[in-house]
């Protein structure tokens, strides 16, 4: 894949990355109508890497080209949502699911059902609409929604630990889900005092 065909190929998916960034940022202020508290603390969001989709597909014994990316890649474009509470993020998710023009393609609940070293997250890929001069597709989008101390945790973890090639790895496992537990049972007791709850 080119330089110059790696930056055709992700055009629409910045566009998709880019109207769902204006989604989340209309249910930001919206969601909570009768409060002035928004739930997003904040966002990233980021377009795959030529390099980084590459190494991917050859990971995969794919070849690097376009079709194959479009074909078995669905993280090209990637958010990531920051938000207080819990809560806040099964309102946002149960928000984003109700528009019409949406498509929910999979989703991971990792809150409820954390991965065995702790980690916890809610992982949902969605199909935005990109409309061209003569036509409609839809492009995916992952998004992960996570509270403030599932990043921090998420992020201490892939600091230590991601792609090292770690001898105590099966000794970190359950240190890291020891403090994954510290940290959401401190997230509880923050929770105790939000006056806002979930939402139908």
């Amino acid at each position: 894949m080119t330089d110059e065909e790696y930056y055709t190929f992700i055009q629409p998916y910045t566009d998709a990355k880019q109207m769902l960034l204006s989604r989340l940022d209309v249910l930001n202020h919206h969601l909570y109508e009768a409060s002035d508290n928004c739930p997003i603390h904040y966002i990233q969001s980021r377009i795959k890497r030529k390099d980084s989709l590459e190494e991917k597909l050859i990971r995969r014994d794919l070849e690097p080209t376009m079709e194959n990316a479009k074909d078995h890649l669905q993280d090209i474009a990637g958010i990531r949502v920051i938000c207080y509470f819990v809560d806040d993020i099964y309102n946002l998710v149960r928000r984003l699911k109700t528009q019409n023009d949406l498509i929910t393609i999979r989703e991971s609940d990792y809150i409820s059902q954390p991965k065995p070293n702790g980690y916890r997250s809610y992982h949902i890929i969605i199909g935005v609409p990109v409309y061209c001069l003569d036509c409609m597709e839809y492009f995916p989008v992952e998004i992960q929604f996570r509270t403030m101390s599932m990043d921090f945790w998420a992020s201490m973890e892939h600091r230590i630990s991601y792609k090292k090639d770690r001898k105590d790895k099966e000794k970190l496992t359950p240190i890291l889900k020891k403090y994954a537990g510290m940290l959401t049972r401190i997230e509880q007791h923050f929770e105790q005092h939000n006056d806002i709850g979930s939402i139908e």
